[in-house]
């Protein structure tokens, strides 16, 4: 078994995951750390983040390879278990805080990747994973709901029972992950949906954003360059390496990056430019940084 990205969960109501919901559907708590994958290749355990194998002597996840290294129910798992792959999410802080104290530093298991052939694989559901990894002692994260044919009214509901780790009143997590293990998109690949509460109080508080007289670019970056994208995107920079004014382009480039690969077919498919202009766009963008990190620009 070789690395692979793991997939971008897409924004629920977007074509990439259209249909989902008919269907019975897993509804999972999202948690806010970093995403981590663990598997053994020809006996040896690999380890990898959500974009790149992880190799000794380089940035090592915020501790994950070295701590999936010296588990010996990894070991043990895998050995048995050579065709899995594990996804999860290693809990390092980032724009949530308020997760119990006991929590933090642990791998919580969302996925797992079996390989059927030398080219093909499945998700298994659920079911068919959770009691197996519990036996070996791992946190595996389950279902705040399964729902048979579900609707936008019915996941937002879940929206404010997502207290998984959480440690404090009134506080919640990060938002869902929709799954439906039979699930192909009009693409042809598996895809899981999410809605994440930030992004989404931020979309909908204000109708005026999106106004015709708007610039493209700044109706963009109104939409989809979110408050928690980037607050989420500083938390990662401070985890990693601290931070100094230094890092500020750092921190653009990489909203910038994020923005324009993981979002454009969304932008495409819901503003509809007919141009962008890159360089108006990347404008706008570091004004919205400036605006909600004003503290690092400005303090």
């Amino acid at each position: 078994m070789v690395f692979a990205k793991y997939m971008h969960i897409e924004r629920f109501g977007t074509q990439e995951v259209e249909g989902i919901e008919d269907g019975l559907t897993y509804i999972f708590p999202k948690i806010d750390g970093t995403n981590g994958q663990v598997w053994i290749d020809d006996g040896v355990i690999k380890c990898g983040s959500r974009k790149r194998e992880l190799f000794p002597n380089e940035k090592d996840n915020h501790g994950f390879r070295e701590a999936m290294l010296g588990d010996e129910a990894i070991h043990k798992y895998l050995n048995e278990h050579p065709t899995h792959k594990l996804f999860g999410e290693w809990l390092v802080s980032h724009t949530i805080k308020h997760y119990k104290k006991d929590a933090w530093r642990k791998f919580y298991i969302f996925d797992v990747l079996e390989e059927i052939n030398e080219d093909e694989y499945k998700y298994l559901p659920y079911e068919e994973y959770s009691a197996e990894l519990k036996r070996y002692g791992f946190n595996v994260i389950e279902p705040l709901s399964i729902i048979e044919n579900g609707s936008h009214e019915k996941y937002m509901e879940l929206l404010d029972k997502n207290t998984y780790l959480i440690d404090e009143e009134n506080k919640y997590g990060e938002g869902i992950v929709i799954k439906r293990y039979d699930f192909v998109n009009c693409y042809g690949r598996t895809t899981w949906a999410k809605i994440v509460r930030q992004e989404f109080k931020q979309e909908h508080k204000s109708k005026p954003l999106t106004t015709e007289n708007k610039l493209v670019e700044e109706k963009i970056v109104n939409t989809f360059c979110t408050d928690a994208l980037i607050e989420k995107t500083y938390a990662k920079i401070v985890n990693e390496s601290g931070w100094s004014a230094k890092f500020i382009p750092r921190l653009i480039e990489t909203v910038y990056h994020d923005l324009i690969t993981e979002e454009m077919w969304n932008i495409i498919k819901k503003i509809k430019p007919k141009t962008i202009n890159f360089q108006t766009l990347k404008s706008i963008m570091t004004s919205k940084i400036k605006e909600v990190k004003s503290e690092v620009f400005y303090g």
